[in-house]
C-alpha cells in the first residue's frame, strides 16, 4: 500500500484530493507542519511554525527565516533560513524565551545571522512533525533534525571543502558559550526572554560533534575574542572542519532549565547511542501512539490532511518545563523563584483561549497528560502564589479573564484525579476574589463582587468582556465547589454570580453592552466597535458568552424565535467594523472581513461556539449546515490553511471537535453538543481501554445533515452526548442526509444543560 508522504508544498490535483484517504497510512503522515505557516502582522492564516518536536516536549526545533527577536521566526513566504532555532515560542505575539540557533555555513565565515543566512526553496524542504531537512543552497549544505523531548539529533551533510563551519549563536540579552575540543562538546547557555520578570532564568545546552573540531572561535555579537570561553551580551561559538564530498557530521544537543550537568544528563537519557535513524524512528513511534488516539476513515485525503494537521498542533501547549533529575525524580526550574523545585510543571499557554475546546479535548482524549497539567498548576499556585492566565513561562500581563478556573473545574468533574484539587480549589477562591499581579487572578474585582459587573467609566479596559468571562469562571467554582461538597452558603456565592451576565443585557438592542457605575448603560453605543468594552471583537461576538447559562440569555432575549432570529443575523450582517479603539485595523478584524461570514469572526475565540447554540433552540440541523462550511471554507492542510490565530491548539481543537460530531460549548459541564460528523467514521481510543465508535455511513458533501442517530443501539434525539456516557465505551450511528430532518432534536428535553433549568 502507498503511503502518503507529506512534502510541505500540497499542491495536488482536484481530482487527488477528493480521493479516499489510505486506511493503511500512518497518521502523522498525514500531517503538514507548515499548516498555517503563511502570516504575517496584519493577516494570520493561522501564525504558526513548524513546530520539530515530540508531544507536549520541552523544546521544539523550527527554521528560523526571521531575524533574531522577531516572533514570526519562520514564514512561509521568506526565502532565506539564518539557523535552526531552539523554541518555546506559544504565538509571535507572546515571542519567545530561552531559545538558541545552530547554523551550517561554508566558505567565507559569516556569524551574524543576515551574513550566515542561505537561500532555500520549499521545493527542497520536507517537514515532518519527527524529521525536517532542507537544502541551504549558498552553503551546499542539506540540514536534518530528528527530536525527543529535551534533546535532538542534527545531521549535516556539508561539500567538499576546507572551509566548514557550525556556528552556535546563543543570541543577545547575555549569555554563555564555551568550546571544549578534547571532548568535540560546545555548552553554553542563553538568558533571552520576551515575557515576565523571570529570576535567575538561563537556558543551559550542551551540544556533542562527532568529527574532531580543528578550528574553534567564539564571538561577541560580530567581533572575534581570543578566548574560547566567553560571557557576553551576545555570545557566539563556532566550530570549524574540512570536509569531503558528501560528508555528515552529527551533532547531538539537548538543554536543561537547571543546569549545565541536567543538559547533559538529559541528552545522556534521551539519545545515548541512538543514531540519528533510530531516534527519527522512535519520534515517530510517538507521533504515531499519540496521534492514534484518534482514528478517522472515510474522509478525503484533503480532510484526513487537515484533521491530523490540526490534530499535531493540538499536542504542544502547554508545553512540559519539567525535567527528571540523577536520582529520577521529577524537578523543574521554577519561574516564580527561580529556584529548582520537585515536581511538574507546564508552560506556554493562554487559558482565554485554551480553556474552550483545547482543554476538554485533552480532558477526554488525553487524561493522562492533563493529570500532569493539573499538578504543575498545583506548583505554580505554591510557588508564585497564583495561577497562571498566561504563561510564558510565568506570569504574562496580556488577555483577561480568570479562566484557570474552568481549567482547574473541568479536569476533576471529568475524573481527574491524584492531584491536591483542595490547593486547586484554595487558589480558584484566591483568584476570584483578588487582583493579582500581570494578568493573575481578576481586576476589576472589588466592582464585580459589589455590584455584579465590571463598569466601563472606571478605566477598566474590556469591562463588559471580563464581567461574562468572571460569571462563567464562578460558574465553574460553583461546579467543582459542589463536587468537593463545600458548604451550600458558599456554593450560594459563587452561584448568584454566576448569573451576573444578566446585568449587561440591554433589552433595547438584544446584545450584551457596558454599563457604568451608576447603573446606566455605556453610551452611544455602537455593536461593530472593536474593543473597547470587549476584547478582540464587539458585542455580536460576545453577547454569545454565556457558556453555562443559554436558556437564560434565550429568556432575556425574548424566546426561541428572537435568539433565532439574532444568531441568524450574525451571518446576514456586513462584516463592517469600527477600530477606533484600536487606533487601527488589527489582524482579527481583516480576517472576518474577507471570508464572507458576516460578523461570524471564527478567526478569534469569543464566538466560536456560536454556530453550536441552535441546538437550544429546537433548530440543530442549522448548526450542522454552518459548522460544515466553516470546516470545508476556513482550514485546510496548506500554509495559509487557518482564518486566524491558531492559539496553541484551540482553534485546531474547535475544528477536531466539530469534525468528531460534537462540541464542548459549556467545558465544565458533563455535556457536548452534537454538531455533525465529517468522516464516515472515527474512532476514540480512550484510556481506560474503552472505545467511542462514531459512524456515519452515508456522510457526503452534501449528505451534511442528522437525519436520525442511534446510541449503543437504541434511537437517541437529544442534541447532546453525555461525557461519562461516552466514558464507558460508545457506538454512535450517524444517518445522515441531504435534506435537513426538522421533527428532531427539536423538544426541551433534547436542549443541552442551562443552569436556568437546573434543579
Amino acid at each position: 500500500m502507498k503511503y502518503i508522504f507529506l512534502f510541505v508544498t500540497l499542491f495536488v490535483s482536484a481530482t487527488a484530493s477528493a480521493q479516499p484517504a489510505k486506511k493503511s497510512a500512518d497518521p502523522v503522515d498525514y500531517v503538514n507542519p507548515l499548516m498555517g505557516s503563511d502570516s504575517k502582522y496584519d493577516l494570520s492564516n493561522g501564525n504558526t511554525y513548524p513546530a520539530i518536536a515530540l508531544p507536549w516536549g520541552m523544546n521544539f526545533w523550527t527554521p528560523q527565516t526571521g531575524e533574531m527577536g522577531d516572533g514570526w521566526q519562520y514564514t512561509y513566504d521568506a526565502h532565506k533560513i539564518r539557523g535552526f532555532k531552539q523554541t518555546h515560542q506559544p504565538s509571535p505575539w507572546m515571542n519567545d524565551y530561552g531559545q538558541f540557533s545552530i547554523m551550517p555555513v561554508t566558505g567565507h565565515l559569516k556569524v551574524s545571522q543576515n551574513g550566515r543566512a542561505s537561500w532555500f526553496s520549499h521545493k527542497a524542504e520536507t517537514s515532518k512533525p519527527y524529521y525536517y531537512c532542507v537544502y541551504l543552497a549558498d552553503h551546499d549544505v542539506t540540514t536534518e533534525i530528528t527530536p525527543t523531548e529535551r534533546s535532538a539529533q542534527f545531521r549535516f551533510t556539508f561539500p567538499k571543502t576546507d572551509s566548514s563551519f557550525i556556528v552556535i549563536d546563543a543570541f543577545d540579552k547575555g549569555s554563555f558559550v564555551k568550546i571544549i575540543p578534547g571532548e568535540n562538546k560546545i555548552v553554553g547557555y542563553s538568558t533571552k526572554y520576551a515575557q515576565g520578570s523571570l529570576k535567575n532564568f538561563k537556558n543551559y545546552f550542551v551540544i556533542y560533534v562527532d568529527k574532531p573540531i580543528t578550528i574553534a572561535q567564539t564571538y561577541s555579537d560580530s567581533t572575534l575574542t581570543d578566548s574560547l570561553s566567553l560571557h557576553a551580551k551576545h555570545a557566539i561559538a563556532v566550530i570549524g572542519f574540512k570536509t569531503a564530498a558528501g560528508e555528515k557530521i552529527h551533532l547531538k544537543v539537548a538543554s536543561s532549565f537547571i543546569s549545565l550537568e541536567q543538559a547533559e544528563l538529559n541528552l545522556k537519557r534521551e539519545l545515548g547511542h541512538d543514531s540519528f535513524a533510530v531516534t527519527e524512528q522512535k519520534a515517530k513511534a510517538v507521533w504515531n501512539k499519540t496521534l492514534g488516539r484518534v482514528s478517522v476513515e472515510g474522509g478525503t485525503v484533503d480532510q484526513t490532511r487537515t484533521f491530523y494537521s490540526c490534530l499535531y498542533r493540538m499536542l504542544f501547549f502547554p508545553n512540559k518545563l519539567y525535567e527528571v533529575d540523577a536520582g529520577n525524580q521529577i524537578v523543574h526550574y521554577s519561574p516564580y523563584t527561580g529556584k529548582t523545585m520537585p515536581g511538574y510543571m507546564f508552560a506556554g499557554t493562554g487559558f482565554w483561549d485554551t480553556f474552550r475546546a483545547l482543554y476538554p479535548f485533552l480532558n477526554l482524549v488525553y487524561p493522562d497528560i492533563d493529570k500532569e497539567m493539573q499538578q504543575g498548576l498545583v506548583n505554580d499556585y505554591k510557588e508564585g502564589g497564583w495561577l497562571p492566565e498566561w504563561s510564558s513561562p510565568g506570569y504574562a500581563n496580556v488577555m483577561i479573564g480568570n479562566n484557570s478556573a474552568s481549567v482547574v473545574a473541568e479536569a476533576y468533574l471529568k475524573g481527574e484525579r491524584g492531584y491536591d484539587i483542595g490547593k486547586l480549589y484554595e487558589a480558584l477562591i484566591h483568584g476570584a476574589n483578588n487582583e493579582g499581579p500581570a494578568a493573575t487572578g481578576r481586576k476589576g474585582v472589588e466592582y464585580y463582587n459589589r455590584l455584579g459587573y465590571v463598569p466601563y467609566d472606571v478605566k477598566i479596559n474590556e469591562n463588559a468582556a471580563r464581567t461574562l468571562e468572571y460569571a462563567y469562571d464562578d460558574f465553574a467554582i460553583y461546579k467543582l465547589g459542589r463536587a468537593l461538597n463545600r458548604p451550600a452558603a458558599e456554593l450560594a456565592v459563587y452561584k448568584q454570580r454566576s448569573m451576573n451576565y444578566r446585568n449587561l443585557f440591554d433589552p433595547s438592542t438584544g446584545l450584551m453592552r457596558g454599563k457604568n457605575k451608576d447603573g446606566s448603560f455605556q453610551s452611544p453605543f455602537n455593536p461593530f466597535k472593536w474593543g473597547d468594552a470587549f476584547t478582540e471583537g464587539n458585542s455580536w461576538h460576545y453577547t454569545w458568552g454565556v457558556f453555562h447559562d443559554i436558556q437564560g440569555l434565550i429568556n432575556m432575549m425574548g424566546g426561541k424565535k428572537q435568539f433565532t432570529a439574532k444568531l441568524d443575523s450574525v451571518f446576514t450582517l456586513p462584516p463592517i467594523f469600527d477600530y477606533s479603539y484600536y487606533h487601527q485595523v488589527i489582524h482579527e478584524m481583516r480576517e472576518m472581513q474577507i471570508v464572507n461570514m458576516g460578523q461570524y469572526a471564527h478567526g478569534n475565540e469569543p464566538i466560536q461556539h456560536m454556530l453550536y447554540l441552535y441546538a437550544y433552540v429546537g433548530e440543530p440541523w442549522k448548526t450542522q449546515y454552518h459548522v460544515r462550511d466553516v470546516m470545508n471554507k476556513l482550514y485546510s492542510a496548506t500554509p495559509d490553511g487557518y482564518c486566524g490565530d491558531e492559539d496553541n491548539g484551540q482553534t485546531s481543537a474547535w475544528y477536531v471537535f466539530s469534525a468528531m460530531g460534537f462540541y464542548p460549548v459549556c467545558p465544565v459541564s458533563d455535556q457536548y453538543v452534537i454538531g455533525a460528523p465529517l468522516f464516515k467514521k472515527i474512532t476514540l481510543n480512550l484510556v481506560n481501554g474503552k472505545k467511542v465508535m462514531l459512524n456515519a455511513a452515508n456522510n457526503s458533501d452534501s449528505g451534511l445533515y442528522v437525519n436520525s442517530m442511534s446510541f449503543n443501539g437504541k434511537p437517541y434525539d437529544y442534541n447532546w452526548l453525555s461525557y461519562k456516557k461516552l466514558m464507558q465505551g460508545a457506538i454512535i450511528n450517524f444517518n445522515m442526509s441531504s435534506q435537513p430532518n426538522k421533527k428532531r432534536g427539536i423538544k426541551p428535553v433534547d436542549f443541552p444543560y442551562s443552569l436556568t433549568n437546573e434543579k
